[in-house]
């Protein structure tokens, strides 16, 4: 059945509430209990939430019995509809009546009414037929005895205004219709009720000259224009005058409706069909849209798409008004309407009335208070007026739905990059500007590069295409870092915020308030955006006043700042207002306190992430480092240029575990760099600094460097960190070079300082044992090690060095379960080197079992992981054990040369290390790095096949 199970239901609210169930009329008495029915009526299918109801029924003040109250309401209204109570349903957020379009009076009256409109033009006859029983449907006053209720008195409103519709419509289809006289009474009540609203003037006027009384309808016009001057101080639409000039010389037919025509646009839109049709979608559904962007994202250009071709569009440009007060003047202008006295304003509003339009209102940002209360101001008076509103912010309006436009796309890997909408809007308007041919294709990759240093922002690309009027593709690119005052010229509407890019920036940051334009200024360090952490921190470091939030939220707001909420909010600069910003700071002379605390917040994230990296938090301190590596790079490359060596020393030491586990070879390279300072070796962190630098060192494959500076750090030591620091990569290098008794005794020593608990140690002491054959003593270290552990990386490290004791022992299966689960949990923890690592034990333990395809597809893996990170340490084992492998399946010749080139290799481990088991092919050298490399994959790949 329609709406439901059950008997049929039908509510009316067109009149006095009624209820029937099974054709049966029901009484439901008490007014909340009324109330209730009819919002859950007028809400035609929606769930309505519970709070709602409760503020509607208790407005003053919600007793504490109010939910239950309401429940007991919607209890018996259930028993009201007796055997169809399932029709009101009970959802999670509400209650919701199930009803039929042809079950509720007011949604019958709305299909009709489209019915109606929809074959009046091809059957005017049936339209008055269906529209006399549309109008009929009206049974007296709407909900009497409901209106002190709040929304049902909106509701009221809203079933008013659609009775004027049906009445309108029914006038003109009996005109259409030759049933005019019919009409008459009808149209000359509905004047009467509404003496200023300009279409039913129209209507009554048509019927009275379509029935022969063409002086009556002239004495109506004549009467409503001077009423309409006297109390609104406006003249009506060029309508009227049409009509009266159309009845005087003996014709009855429609006014012609005023007809605003938006400019159409004289360049090609690039790469914003998704949005306009999207605008569109939107349009049909929202009474009020709201395209939000910075500042020469192509705000205004979209509009003119979206309203391109509709003639019910009126356009009210708000870029050249600076007094808020002529606003409501402006929106006179673009609707053609001559106002001498009155409200400005409602003269608009009685124009605009309740036909169906469409309003741009573009530029809103400078004005966005009378933009807000104006705009809020017709959507109440003009219910089917819709508008699109441009702003760098939103308007803050309940019924607002925000759309914010982005840049253009970048190029990205593998694209056709002149179909990349940022590359083709540059080439379109580069081809406007040069003489002679397009822009060979050679040359776009260097417009991509162009368009990617814009960030897409259509405005920068038009004026950068606009130079090459003057500079030649190279040279523009190769200028770029002052864009904002290269690319000056004028804008393409004229408009004197667009004559350069800085002068557009300057106007979106002259909206800001004092403390929203500080922080955003000091913001602008951060080179590749910021958290929400972040952003608090700083303007808790600023002494702002007000919730730091708030502060960013109306940044975020004014398209100031890019919000990405995806996987965790990130905040971000585009580089222009970036370089605005940095122009900002240098000009308030704050550009070196922005730059120290840069610094101060490097050494305080990386004092977090290396505390943290200590602990069960480690993943989320790994996720944090390598989502802040850039700006850390930007903090680093300040600190070493101002030779800020507390700065720099803070944050390398901070990062030792990133420099052991992390494969991130920047940051090793920052450890020796600072450790090759003279100016190191009298600083405090001296030993830490020198620790870690040893540490880089050795991932390097450089153990004679990394025991220098293990050595020269450790006399240097004053704590237990710079001791721990150089005796850790002390215990490595003698770990692989074979110098089993000082592994142990260096790890040891490092096990029991402060600093040692919880970390690597013991299992370096272990692994030292298994390899000298003292395989007891070995699982007994390293499961104090285990017991220890706390990071998800140190209990990998632990299985990682029992599957090396185990497969020592020849115990493949249990040894590639340890593997295994330290290839899961350093995985998780983002700690690759040792990933790395335990994946050569598993591949090496699968190839003992006799599982060979899954390890020479293992080895080729590993192999190129470690010539990715340039460990060749590690690679050489790595190599060593293929070789092995390679041996048994009965390929000598590659083994023997992988055996030669490791022999040979002053940065291989002592692990293995004697004379070469086969000696190298004769006539064939020793191959190096490279070339032991390309034997090793060939090997693979040849008896993989």
């Amino acid at each position: 059945m329609a709406g439901g199970g059950g008997p049929r239901v039908r509510v009316e609210v067109l009149g006095p509430l009624r209820l029937l169930v099974g054709g049966e009329a029901v009484d439901v008495r008490g007014p909340k209990r009324r109330a209730v029915l009819a919002l859950l009526a007028v809400a035609e299918g929606r769930v309505v939430p519970v709070d709602h109801l409760v503020d509607a029924l208790w407005p003053a003040e919600v007793p504490e019995s109010g939910r239950q109250a309401l429940h007991s309401h919607v209890s018996r209204l259930r028993a009201h509809l007796g055997p169809a109570a399932v029709r009101l349903e009970t959802w999670q957020e509400g209650y919701r009546l199930a009803l039929g379009q042809d079950e509720l009076d007011l949604a019958e009256a709305r299909a009709l009414l489209a019915a109606a409109r929809e074959g009046g033009a091809r059957e005017p006859a049936a339209a008055y037929t269906l529209l006399r029983r549309v109008h009929a449907i009206w049974r007296g006053p709407l909900l009497a005895d409901l209106t002190e209720v709040a929304p049902v008195a909106a509701a009221v409103e809203e079933c008013a205004r659609l009775r004027c519709e049906v009445t309108d419509a029914l006038v003109a289809a009996a005109i259409a219709a030759g049933e005019a006289g019919s009409v008459v009474d009808l149209a000359t009540a509905s004047v009467a009720e509404a003496p200023l609203r300009e279409p039913a003037v129209l209507l009554l006027m048509r019927a009275l000259a379509a029935t022969g009384r063409a002086p009556e309808a002239l004495e109506t016009g004549r009467r409503y224009r001077s009423r309409l001057a006297e109390e609104a101080g406006l003249d009506p639409s060029p309508a009227l005058a049409g009509l009266e000039r159309g009845i005087a010389g003996g014709a009855a037919g429609p006014a012609s409706p005023r007809h605003e025509v938006p400019v159409r646009p004289t360049t090609r839109l690039f790469g914003r069909e998704a949005q306009a049709a999207a605008l569109h979608r939107l349009l049909a559904g929202e009474r009020l849209v709201t395209l939000v962007g910075p500042g020469g994202v192509g705000k205004t250009r979209l509009a003119e798409e979206v309203v391109r071709g509709d003639r019910s569009a009126t356009v009210l440009l708000l870029g050249p008004v600076t007094d808020p007060a002529a606003v409501p003047h402006a929106l006179a202008a673009a609707l053609d309407l001559d106002v001498v006295q009155g409200d400005v304003l409602a003269a608009c509003l009685a124009v605009l009335g309740d036909r169906p339009g469409l309003l741009v209102v573009d530029n809103c940002e400078h004005l966005l208070d009378v933009a807000r209360d104006t705009v809020g101001r017709l959507l109440s008076a003009c219910p089917r007026l819709s508008v699109l509103a441009t702003s760098r912010e939103p308007l803050g309006l309940a019924a607002e739905h925000t759309f914010r436009l982005a840049p253009l796309p970048l190029p990205g890997p593998g694209q056709d990059l002149a179909r990349v909408p940022s590359v083709a809007l540059f080439l379109d308007r580069a081809d406007r500007v040069r003489s002679g041919p397009p822009l060979p294709r050679a040359d776009l990759r260097t417009v991509a590069d162009v368009v990617t240093r814009l960030d897409g922002m259509p405005l920068a690309i038009e004026l950068a295409a606009r130079r090459l009027s003057t500079f030649s593709l190279a040279d523009l690119r190769d200028r770029l870092d002052r864009s904002l005052d290269l690319l000056g010229g004028a804008g393409p509407s004229g408009d004197p915020r667009h004559r350069t890019l800085r002068a557009t920036v300057e106007w979106s940051h002259r909206l800001l308030a004092g403390e929203e334009q500080r922080l955003f200024r000091h913001l602008a360090v951060f080179v590749d955006g910021f958290s929400l952490d972040t952003a608090e921190w700083l303007a808790a470091d600023l002494g702002l006043d007000g919730d730091p939030g708030s502060v960013l939220a109306r940044l975020v707001d004014a398209s100031m700042v890019i919000a990405d909420l995806q996987g965790g909010p990130r905040y971000r600069l585009l580089e222009t207002l970036r370089a605005f910003g940095l122009d900002r700071l240098t000009a308030a002379g704050e550009d070196g306190a922005a730059t120290g605390r840069l610094l101060r917040w490097a050494v305080e994230l990386t004092g977090w992430i290396g505390a943290t990296m200590r602990t069960e938090h480690e993943p989320r301190a790994d996720a944090v480092l390598r989502r802040e590596l850039p700006n850390l790079r930007a903090a680093w490359r300040l600190a070493r240029s101002r030779g800020s060596l507390d700065a720099a020393a803070a944050v390398i030491t901070a990062l030792f575990e990133t420099v052991g586990y992390r494969d991130l070879v920047e940051v090793r390279g920052w450890a020796e760099e600072l450790a090759g300072d003279p100016a190191t070796a009298t600083h405090p962190r001296a030993a830490a600094v020198l620790g870690t630098a040893a540490e880089a060192a050795y991932h390097r494959g450089d153990h004679p460097r990394a025991e220098r500076l293990a050595r020269t750090g450790l006399d240097l030591a004053t704590d237990d960190a710079g001791r721990w620091q150089c005796l850790l990569p002390l215990s490595v290098v003698a770990l692989a070079r074979g110098a089993y008794a000082e592994a142990v005794e260096h790890s040891l020593a490092a096990a029991v300082t402060g600093a040692g608990r919880h970390r690597e140690n013991l299992g370096i002491a272990a692994l030292a044992s298994a390899y000298a054959g003292d395989l007891d003593r070995a699982r007994t270290l390293n499961a104090r090690g285990l017991d220890d552990a706390v990071s998800p990386s140190m209990v990998g490290w632990g299985h990682y060095v029992a599957g090396e004791i185990e497969n020592r022992a020849g115990h493949l299966g249990p040894a590639a379960q340890h593997y295994l689960r330290a290839v899961e949990l350093c995985r998780a923890s983002g700690a690759t080197f040792l990933v790395g690592v335990a994946t050569v034990g598993l591949v090496t333990a699968r190839a003992g079992a006799g599982h060979v395809r899954e390890a020479l597809s293992g080895y080729r893996e590993v192999v190129d992981y470690f010539a990715r990170t340039g460990n060749w340490t590690h690679q050489w084992t790595t190599l060593r054990n293929l070789a092995d492998l390679l041996r048994r399946l009965g390929d000598p010749e590659p083994a023997a040369l992988i055996d030669a080139a490791a022999d040979r290799a002053p940065d291989a481990p002592a692990v293995g290390r004697g004379a070469p088991v086969a000696p190298a092919p004769p006539g064939r050298p020793v191959p190096g790095r490279t070339a032991v490399l390309e034997v090793a994959r060939a090997a693979i790949e040849r008896n993989l096949a």
